[in-house]
C-alpha cells in the first residue's frame, strides 16, 4: 500500500438537515469530500486532517440545535467496505481511485 494512503480511513457520513438552504450547503460541502451513495449519505476516504476539516465545514454550515450529521468510521479498507455493503436497487458507484481533490 502506498504511504500516502496508509493513514486514510473510510467513513459513512449521513445527515438530516431541516432547512432547504442549509441542506443544499451541506450537500455541496460533502461533494468535495466523498461520493454520494444516496442524497444524504456519502462514502468518504479521508486522512485524519481531512476528516477534521470536513467536521468543521459541516459544523459551520449546520444549525447544530436542529440538524444532525453522523460520521461513522468504517475502517481503512475501501475494498472491504464495498464488498460487505449490501445494496437493494440501484448499485453503488464504482470504486474510486482514492484521489479526492478538495
Amino acid at each position: 500500500m502506498s504511504e500516502r494512503f496508509e493513514k486514510m480511513r473510510c467513513y459513512l457520513v449521513c445527515y438530516d438537515i431541516r432547512d432547504r438552504s442549509r441542506l443544499h450547503s451541506v450537500h455541496k460541502i460533502m461533494m468535495g469530500y466523498g461520493e454520494p451513495w444516496q442524497y444524504s449519505v456519502f462514502f468518504c476516504r479521508l486522512k485524519e486532517i481531512d476528516r477534521l476539516r470536513m467536521e468543521l465545514d459541516l459544523a459551520e454550515a449546520m444549525n447544530l440545535k436542529d440538524d444532525q450529521a453522523l460520521i461513522i468510521d468504517l475502517g481503512p479498507s475501501e475494498k472491504a467496505v464495498r464488498e460487505s455493503t449490501k445494496v437493494l436497487g440501484q448499485a453503488l458507484p464504482e470504486e474510486s481511485d482514492g484521489l479526492i481533490f478538495i
